[in-house]
Parts: C-alpha cells; sequence; structure tokens
C-alpha cells in the first residue's frame, strides 16, 4: 500500500524475484505513470521497467485476502490506510508496518498488535518524478513485534521475500530499534527538510552537525524516560554513545565530540544522496510527517517534564514550511541554530 519512493523500489524488487505482489496507490499521477507500463528502476544495474499489477485504491469488493498488506505510505496517512485495507488482510495474516516513527502502537489499536510487523528500514530511496524510482543507499530491514516475543517461525517467508531488498534482521526489542530509528530521522530527515538539500551536502557543515547531535541527544534523553533499551541501528550507528553528554553539551571541544562529528560526515558520506522524504511530501503538496518524528518525541518529552528545545523548534520550523511561511536552505538551518543557542562545538 503506497507506491512512493520506498514503496515503489519494494515492489518492483519483490516482482523481480517472483513475489505474487500487488501494488497500490492513491496517487493519480503514479498511478497513471505505471499503468500499464511498470515501475521504471533507476540507479542500481541498468535502468529497467518491471510489470506488476498495479491497482489505484482498494481491491474489487470480494478479491483474495493478502496473507501480507506492507504499508508504506507516508506516517500521516498511515492509520486511515489500515481501516481501508483491513477487510482485505488474511484472518491469520498481518499488517507490515514500514513507516518512520512509532505507528506500530497506532496500527495495533486498528487491527490487533499481534495482527502488525514493525520493519525498519534501513535504505534510502527517491521518486524524482511519478513513477520513477531510485535506490539511494543500500541496507535492509528489521522486522519485530512490540510484545517484544520472538517472531513467529511463519513468518520466516516474509523475511524470504525481503531479502530482495536486502539483509533481514528479526529483533526482539522492536521498540529499542524504533527509538533509535526515530533519533536519526528526527535529526536527517528534519534537517534535511529544513535545509532543502541532500544529506551529503548539508553534513559538509559544522554546525548541522551539531543541530543533529542535539536532536539526538534530545530524543535519547526521552526515550529513557520511557524505559526504551536502545539498539544499534545497522550494527553500528549507537545511539546511546552519539548522544552528548553533559561535559560535551557546553564544551568548546573535547575527543568525543571529535569523533561524533566524524561519524556524522561518514554518515553523511554514505547517505549523500538520500533527500528527506518530508521536503519530498512537501514539494508535492502533501503533509509532512513532522509530528510523528520530532511531534511525537516533544508530546512525550512533555509528559515527563522534559525540556526538547531543538526539536520543538525544529517541528514548528518544518510546518511554517509547509504553509509557505519559510523557505527551505541553509540560512533557516542557520536560524535554528541561533535560536536554539547556547551550543558547545
Amino acid at each position: 500500500m503506497g507506491c512512493g519512493a520506498i514503496g515503489g523500489v519494494l515492489t518492483a524488487s519483490l516482482a523481480e524475484t517472483g513475489q505474487d505482489v500487488t501494488a497500490s496507490t492513491t496517487n493519480d499521477g503514479i498511478h497513471a505513470a505505471v499503468h500499464p507500463r511498470g515501475l521504471k528502476v533507476v540507479g542500481e544495474g541498468s535502468p529497467r521497467l518491471v510489470r506488476t499489477p498495479v491497482i489505484h485504491g482498494l481491491p474489487p469488493e470480494g478479491a483474495e485476502k493478502f496473507d501480507y498488506i506492507i504499508l508504506a505510505t507516508q506516517p500521516p496517512q498511515v492509520e486511515e490506510a489500515a481501516r481501508s485495507v483491513a477487510p482485505f488482510l488474511a484472518d491469520d495474516g498481518a499488517l507490515v508496518c514500514l513507516q518512520n516513527g512509532l505507528c506500530e502502537e497506532r496500527l495495533g489499536k486498528i487491527v490487533g498488535p499481534h495482527r502488525v510487523i514493525g520493519g525498519v528500514v534501513g535504505w534510502g530511496a527517491t521518486m524524482p518524478e511519478p513513477g520513477l524510482y531510485e535506490r539511494t543507499a543500500p541496507g535492509g530491514f528489521t522486522l519485530g513485534q512490540t510484545s517484544d516475543e520472538p517472531l513467529d517461525p511463519r513468518h520466516d517467508r516474509l523475511v524470504r521475500a525481503l531479502e530482495a531488498v536486502g539483509p533481514v534482521e528479526v529483533t526482539q526489542n522492536l521498540r529499542g530499534k524504533r527509538w533509535s530509528k526515530l533519533a536519526i530521522n528526527c535529526a536527517i530527515s528534519t534537517l534535511g527538510t529544513i535545509g532543502g538539500d541532500r544529506l551529503g551536502t548539508l553534513m559538509q557543515h559544522r554546525f548541522v552537525r551539531r543541530l543533529g547531535l542535539e536532536i539526538m541527544t534530545e530524543v535519547v534523553d526521552v526515550a529513557r524516560k520511557e524505559g526504551v533499551r536502545l539498539e544499534k541501528v545497522s550494527g553500528t550507528l549507537d545511539l546511546a554513545w552519539i548522544a552528548l553528554t553533559e561535559e560535551e553539551r557546553l564544551a568548546s571541544g573535547s575527543p568525543g565530540l571529535v569523533a561524533k562529528h566524524g561519524l556524522l560526515l561518514a554518515v553523511g558520506f554514505r547517505y549523500r544522496r538520500m533527500k528527506s522524504s518530508m521536503l519530498s511530501a512537501i514539494e508535492r503538496g502533501r503533509t509532512p510527517a513532522v509530528d510523528f518524528l520530532n511531534g511525537e518525541v516533544v508530546d512525550r518529552a512533555r509528559k515527563h517534564g522534559i525540556k526538547v528545545p531543538v526539536n520543538t523548534l525544529a517541528r514548528d520550523t518544518v510546518w511554517e514550511i509547509s504553509k509557505g511561511k519559510k523557505r527551505a536552505g541553509l540560512d533557516l538551518l542557520r536560524e535554528v541554530y541561533e535560536a536554539t543557542a547556547p551550543h558547545g562545538n
């Protein structure tokens, strides 16, 4: 469900490996571009068209039910999408939630927690135009359930299918993975939206990296209050280590800060072509997902009596861009940096 960047690349990858997959989109432009031509994929291997059924909206009444319905919409549309497709889910089937944020809890209230599998996406893609898909960063998935119980062996077939995209890890600590990814998204996706550029360009600026570190630190503080045991992202990014210590929040420099800036430079280089999906959503006139990212952190911080000033201003700034009140760019990032001073380095 959803044929944006992630949904499109995933659909094409599944179809190319012989999976019985039907894609669904409610976007008129995307449907017109891919039906009946197919999904055009570039960026890995030679450009190619991948043909698979793509429907506009929901399957017809009485259609065969699905074993898995993979939700690849933007977070603001995920609950409506889940309600609309729930009647087409097999009794022993599952919704697979690929959204950033903490959406599994929302979907569990609709179909039951036992019928929701969380899928943390560890790769990147973009859709430069309707129906044209480009893989921009390598990686795979992490699958789990909010119950922190082992994933039922019957879902091994889902694991094997998703390996068409990349390695699949199964976790019994989905919350830890989700919160770690949330910290990264709150920094990378939101700063990419405010800065209006790709990750590689923005991470070259020290003050942007500092904003990223402060955003992630605030998220880690809230996660700890929530009782979350953070997990490494992609097996290497340790959010508990990346979070600034009390000394680093005020220090003008230290070996630890040098190492953390160096790590963000490396991340920026690895994912240099990545473009914020929120920025793309705003450019297409869609609602940005910032309330599911920084907004989620702000709301939960309030319950714990924690101040998260950088996430708060970042959230508000994205909304101002969305409403046409401010223009994305490096100058706007500088404005956010100066408004949340003082900073260390």
